[in-house]
């Protein structure tokens, strides 16, 4: 009969649990948000639409001859008015991504909320124009600048929502990666 080894394989044996013991992986099926990509594509979205503003209003004014935002004489780019609407659509921009953001990390299936947000903003935008007193050529086409706007904002983020959006990941029993 062979006697026991001495040293680390017989204390090994004795023992029937060792604290570094591997544990059952588990499955997190919440998405990992990226949010350095999430909010620098967010920050490229914000100058789209203020890029499409100020194109939108260019076209316009400069071309169709439609006065929108700014008197008549004021020019193809109209006046101060012009800039600051350019500055609310990146606004816009920012607040659509961090709204995002928070859907992504707290409901379930955040992008069809995304969406459906998105939507009654873009209608809401798209109503605006048509409760003040302008011409009816103004409010079309501040309407349609609109539209065009918050349709860029929300097909942009949810571009950048599904490139900044991971699949679940397996953490360990004592939730670390």
């Amino acid at each position: 009969m062979a006697s026991p080894q001495s040293g680390w394989d017989q204390n090994y044996r004795e023992q029937p649990t060792r604290p570094y013991a591997a544990v059952e992986p588990q499955r997190d099926d919440r998405p990992r948000v990226d949010a350095g990509r999430l909010w620098a594509g967010g920050f490229g979205t914000a100058v789209v639409a203020a890029l499409v503003a100020l194109v939108g209003i260019l076209l316009v004014r400069g071309v169709l001859g439609i006065h929108i935002l700014s008197p008549s004489d004021a020019g193809a780019y109209g006046d101060a008015t012009t800039t600051t609407y350019a500055f609310g659509a990146f606004a816009v921009a920012i607040l659509a991504t961090g709204a995002v953001h928070m859907l992504l990390l707290l409901m379930p299936r955040p992008m069809a909320f995304f969406n459906w947000i998105m939507l009654l903003v873009v209608a809401v935008g798209v109503l605006i124009p048509f409760t003040v007193q302008a011409e009816v050529a103004s409010q079309v086409a501040t309407a349609a600048v609109n539209l065009v706007i918050g349709l860029c904002i929300m097909s942009l983020l949810n571009s950048v929502a599904g490139i900044a959006t991971r699949g679940g990941r397996t953490v360990d029993g004592d939730g670390m990666l």
